[in-house]
Order: structure tokens, then sequence, then C-alpha cells
């Protein structure tokens, strides 16, 4: 059975606009810290067709999902989902939460 990761903090609550992203490196893995309708998420930085930056993507609160700017893939925020061609494959979701003035993020190993 594997140890669960710890929170790690990774960015104040003030220094990503809502809705808006931002590239954070966790334990040496690229996250894109996404501040949405309110909600946080935090996502692989890599769209699954191919290897695209998520991070350079916009971000829709109304559908709740990130675009990668290459081919427009559509990504889930808080599940990873795969929810437009020419993606089919989830990015790894990671666990949020705020403690006071910061963000901190849980990686999860695969989604």
């Amino acid at each position: 059975m594997s140890k669960q990761k710890a929170f790690i903090p990774v960015a104040g609550i003030r220094e990503v606009v809502d809705p808006g992203s931002m590239l954070v490196e966790v334990d040496d893995r690229l996250i894109v810290l996404i501040h949405a309708a309110g909600h946080w998420y935090a996502l692989d930085d890599v769209c699954t067709h191919d290897g695209g930056p998520l991070s350079d993507g916009p971000v829709d609160s109304a559908d709740k999902t990130i675009a990668c700017p290459r081919h427009g893939a559509k990504f889930d925020l808080a599940t990873g989902a795969a929810v437009t061609m020419p993606a089919t494959k989830p990015t790894v979701a990671h666990e949020v939460k705020i403690e006071g003035d910061q963000v901190l993020v849980r990686l999860h190993d695969h989604a």
C-alpha cells in the first residue's frame, strides 16, 4: 500500500485571478493550478494528445474546462477527463485545498 503524499503549498490565493491559471512545480512535476468560478483545481500540465502545455491554454469557467492551445482539446478541471477531441485520454487531476491565504496541492500518481 502506497503512502499518501502530503499537501504542498504552491501559491498564494491572490496570485491567480478567477478565471485564470498558473504553472507551478511540485516534486519535479509541472502542474497547472487553476482558479475558476471560485474553485481551485490542479492538473498535470500536459495535453494527452500531443504533450502541449495546458497552462498556456484558456480556462472556461462556464463549462469548467481548460483547452490545449495547440489543437483545442479540452479537459475537465475537476477530473482531468478529456472532453473534446483530439485528446482521448485523461490528464492527471490532483487535490487542492486552501489554508489561510495559501493554495496547497497533493499529487496523485495517475488519472
